[in-house]
């Protein structure tokens, strides 16, 4: 069995101004707008929890978390998160290094990235050093979204 493994997922997510912002398990102070999404809709950690699941070949978190079941209304991503973390554990894998990229054109989040980056770094138990949080604006091209695209490194547990 491979000793690492690399993993990448995505989410984007149109903002609405009757919604909070959460972004990494935090909810975004001052925020004029909110991700329209069937959970809480925090981009950072269903891209997170993606890459998990990509890195395994364990399908998305769709399959874990349709929208279409009522149970799974306003969630918690970082319950999604969670199960994600377990189901990499199971298959002896852990993240060693979670990189991050934020596309978002207000508010701007650059006094939020060492929050972010220990809020994410706690639920996947690592090192705020293994942890890289970017943030870029669309340059005017889609202000009504949020989008994050991650990498994570995995790597065995009992190699």
């Amino acid at each position: 069995m491979l000793a690492y493994r690399i993993g990448y997922g995505e989410d984007a997510h149109r903002l609405e101004a009757s919604r909070d912002l959460w972004l990494g398990g935090l909810k975004i102070p001052g925020s004029p707008h909110g991700a329209l999404a069937h959970s809480d809709g925090d981009a950072v950690l269903h891209a997170v929890a993606d890459a998990l699941l990509s890195g395994l070949a364990l399908g998305d978190i769709g399959q874990y978390y349709p929208d279409t079941d009522p149970a799974n209304a306003g969630l918690d991503s970082a319950t999604i998160l969670r199960r994600c973390l377990a189901l990499a554990r199971e298959q002896g894998y852990v993240p060693l290094n979670v990189a991050l990229v934020v596309t978002l054109d207000r508010p701007k989040l650059g006094a939020l990235r060492g929050d972010i980056a220990a809020s994410l770094a706690a639920l996947l138990e690592l090192d705020m050093a293994e942890v890289g949080v970017s943030f870029k604006t669309s340059e005017g091209l889609a202000p009504a979204h949020v989008q994050v695209r991650v990498t994570v490194l995995l790597g065995r547990v009992d190699v």
